[in-house]
């Protein structure tokens, strides 16, 4: 009986630290703000009709068709505006300011994209990054502008 109890013991802390671990990993980092024609939020295996007020996680890849646009705006205030058939993925994101943790980093394939930073851009502008298929991009100023030709989509 001793054992029995032990081991319902350690399956819940288990089952408890799983949940947590589940909780922490989709915290919303965002949300949609304005989204317009053809705009998708995919979310693992499922895609989503983008619409205001549905909340954004990291590794979300927003998606937009040929008249689509998108706008989200992220917990530290960033501002994305992403337009007509483009293709973004929100790799991570840590806005913890009272521990001195910060980390944005998003990739677009294809399409264009509008970044105005927030805090991460203002408080640790070195956490802030932008991959594109040929480049990175570092933060160093508050705003910039991107646009990724088809052929060098992959």
């Amino acid at each position: 009986m001793k054992n029995t109890v032990t081991v319902a013991l350690l399956l819940s802390t288990l089952c408890l630290l799983t949940a947590a671990d589940t909780a922490f990993a989709g915290e919303t980092i965002g949300v949609v703000r304005t989204a317009s024609g053809a705009a998708t939020v995919t979310r693992g295996e499922k895609t989503l009709p983008a619409a205001p007020g549905l909340k954004i996680v990291a590794g979300d890849t927003l998606g937009t068709g040929r008249d689509g646009s998108l706008g989200v705006i992220l917990r530290d205030d960033s501002s994305l505006s992403i337009g007509p058939e483009s293709r973004l993925v929100l790799r991570s994101f840590l806005f913890a300011p009272s521990e001195g943790k910060f980390d944005l980093v998003a990739r677009i394939t294809r399409g264009t994209m509008a970044y105005l930073s927030g805090l991460i851009g203002k408080l640790a502008p070195e956490k802030a990054r932008f991959e594109t298929p040929t480049a990175t991009i570092g933060i160093r100023g508050t705003r910039f502008a991107v646009k990724v030709e088809e052929s060098y989509a992959r």
